[in-house]
């Protein structure tokens, strides 16, 4: 029985306030962990703020533990069709002048040395990119934070296959998390690349522990759902020093500074599952939300080739950064309101047109196949072979009788 009543999804505004805080921790990390100059690593410009802003990676992580929570909350009571018309329709807008608009940037700057990004996109690169299948395709990213969109689009797979397909309910997302947790717990011993690829046992303890404290703010908590979210922290405390391994860098890190900023992640959204933030409506942080998207995209690769010729021209880091963080923001305000809105509409109003075209035509074929089965009214109900066998008795007797003179 759930412990508290039963609440209805709705919009929590702290959520997206958390999600600008975890872009911000992101884009920290990249404009402080560049090489200005070209020539030496980040730490000789920047050696205090280089140390402490690596950690903004771990804004990720907060990302993936929202999403969990936001996706199981936004697809409560939505079928298939819906739950994927409104991921595509909130995915790709953005993404698709993100990947333009980047492009045209690298193209017309080109590529400084020294930094982490090298790759300068060809055609080719920019058309696979935009379908956001460019990582299972092999293909470079124009930008590097792509990747993260991968790991979303994996779990969107998972979940909708698992529970939305089915009718989003409270049982069927505690078994897709205890599944999935699982399976991310087998796979060091399964050893099998496929199923690291569609699992992403790096990161599924962080969407399970969203769904989990989803399911704790709308039902409120219970034993099972305090183990999921328990068993998710374990897991990703066990994950953390791969994680930070992963990022090669010239300096010593340490891990205990990982393990405090996810474990206050996990606690803050904790908060937020307990309700304690339910009456937080503040109109500036749903703007704040929806500049997250857009300059998760833009800030890398076009920030720091500002970062790099403004410091080329001889400007000053202390104030260079910020500026730049916030023209990035300036920028991401400008495409949320004038492509991202506006673009995210007609798509979204075009795939539910033809949703409800294929509806139609499926309803009619349906209707179709009805009127042709067995025993439909109007149609002679189709004979069994003992009776086919008889017919033919009579309708030989018959041709046989018809050919015979009888006697006047």
């Amino acid at each position: 029985m759930p412990a508290t009543p039963e609440r209805q999804p709705s919009r929590l505004a702290v959520l997206d306030g958390l999600r600008l805080v975890a872009a911000l921790m992101v884009v920290a990390c990249h404009y402080v962990w560049e090489s200005f100059d070209g020539v030496h690593p980040p730490q000789y410009t920047l050696p205090t703020a280089t140390r402490i802003g690596f950690y903004g990676l771990l804004g990720v992580e907060l990302f993936f533990l929202i999403s969990g929570f936001v996706i199981c909350m936004s697809s409560w009571g939505r079928g298939l069709g819906d739950f994927v018309i409104s991921r595509i329709s909130r995915l790709f807008p953005a993404f698709w002048f993100a990947v333009v608009a980047t492009t045209a940037v690298i193209t017309l700057t080109g590529v400084p040395s020294g930094t982490s990004e090298t790759h300068k996109p060809g055609f080719v690169d920019v058309l696979v990119n935009l379908t956001m299948l460019n990582q299972p395709s092999k293909v470079p990213s124009v930008d590097a934070v792509y990747w993260t969109l991968f790991s979303e689009l994996r779990f969107y797979l998972l979940f909708a296959v698992a529970v939305v397909w089915a009718g989003v309910t409270y049982r069927r997302a505690i078994y897709f998390c205890l599944g999935w947790l699982v399976v991310t717990v087998l796979s060091p011993v399964l050893g099998s690349q496929l199923i690291d690829l569609i699992a992403n046992p790096r990161f599924a303890p962080y969407f399970i522990a969203g769904i989990a404290m989803f399911l704790m703010h709308r039902f409120g908590p219970n034993l099972v759902l305090w183990g999921i979210v328990a068993l998710s922290w374990v897991l990703s405390m066990n994950g953390l020093s791969a994680r930070l391994e992963s990022h090669h860098v010239d300096f010593p890190v340490s891990v205990w500074p990982a393990r405090v900023i996810v474990t206050g992640a996990f606690a803050v959204i904790l908060v937020v599952a307990l309700g304690y933030t339910d009456r937080i409506r503040w109109k500036w942080l749903t703007v704040a939300g929806a500049l997250t998207y857009p300059l998760y995209l833009l800030h890398q690769r076009i920030g720091t080739s500002i970062l790099r010729n403004g410091y080329d021209a001889g400007f000053a880091l202390w104030w260079l950064i910020p500026a730049t963080a916030v023209a990035m923001m300036v920028a991401a305000y400008l495409v949320h309101r004038f492509v991202e809105r506006p673009l995210s509409r007609r798509l979204r109003d075009g795939l539910r047109s033809a949703l409800a075209d294929i509806r139609r035509a499926s309803a009619r074929d349906t209707a179709r196949t009805d009127t042709h089965a067995p025993g439909s009214p109007g149609l002679p109900h189709p004979r069994t072979p003992a009776e086919d066998s008889v017919a033919d008795e009579v309708h030989h007797s018959a041709q046989t009788t018809s050919r015979v003179r009888l006697p006047n």
